[in-house]
């Protein structure tokens, strides 16, 4: 059963009043009827948003660790990502492909999503996202190799400055034999691409 969320009361009525102000300083008015209960809506979404200050990734990771004698590549693709680019506070989202080969530890599966996500739940940037998700995974189970590829759409490109729509990025990182090995790259960047369901 997935875990519920617990507001801290003391950052939604700070946040409340803050945002209060923000509604007043952009020239809304905080008492209309439709924006009665804005900010104390967007007090409790921020911390949603940004829950994964309150998460230990290594823990996550190694909350789930098993011994087993499986060598081949074991990849999560398509793990949805919703993340704020620290820059302007706006969304980016997208998807996160996570790969390693172990060596002789493998990790329950939904604990990869569960990193991505403690990750993604902060203010960040993409490149930095990629890096850290492949260092946790290769720091807690110590695999012959790591690969990340994120592909994801930014807002703060979308809905302001260059305003391009329909533009992506995509980043990767990689640790051991997917560095070292350009058959073992490949064969991750054929399988992420594939539709094999």
């Amino acid at each position: 059963m997935e875990e519920t969320f617990q507001y801290n009361q003391e950052t939604t009525d700070k946040l409340t009043e803050i945002y209060q102000e923000v509604l007043t300083s952009i020239g809304e008015d905080p008492n209309r009827e439709g924006l009665q209960k804005t900010p104390e809506r967007v007090a409790k979404a921020l911390q949603f948003l940004t829950k994964g200050y309150q998460q230990n990734p290594d823990d996550i990771m190694r909350s789930a660790l098993f011994h087993e004698d499986y060598s081949e590549m074991v990849i999560v693709k398509d793990i949805e990502v919703y993340s704020q680019c620290e820059h302007h506070m706006l969304p980016f989202f997208g998807k996160a492909h996570v790969a390693y080969i172990p060596n002789g530890t493998i990790v329950g599966l939904s604990k990869i999503p569960r990193v991505v996500d403690a990750y993604a739940r902060r203010l960040q940037v993409q490149e930095r996202l990629t890096l850290e998700i492949r260092d946790c995974v290769q720091r807690t189970l110590n695999p012959k190799g790591v690969a990340v590829v994120l592909e994801c759409s930014h807002m703060c490109m979308q809905m302001r400055g260059v305003e391009k729509q329909n533009s992506s990025t995509t980043s990767s990182a990689f640790t051991g034999l997917f560095l070292k090995n350009d058959s073992t790259r490949k064969e991750f960047i054929d399988l992420i691409q594939a539709k094999l369901h």
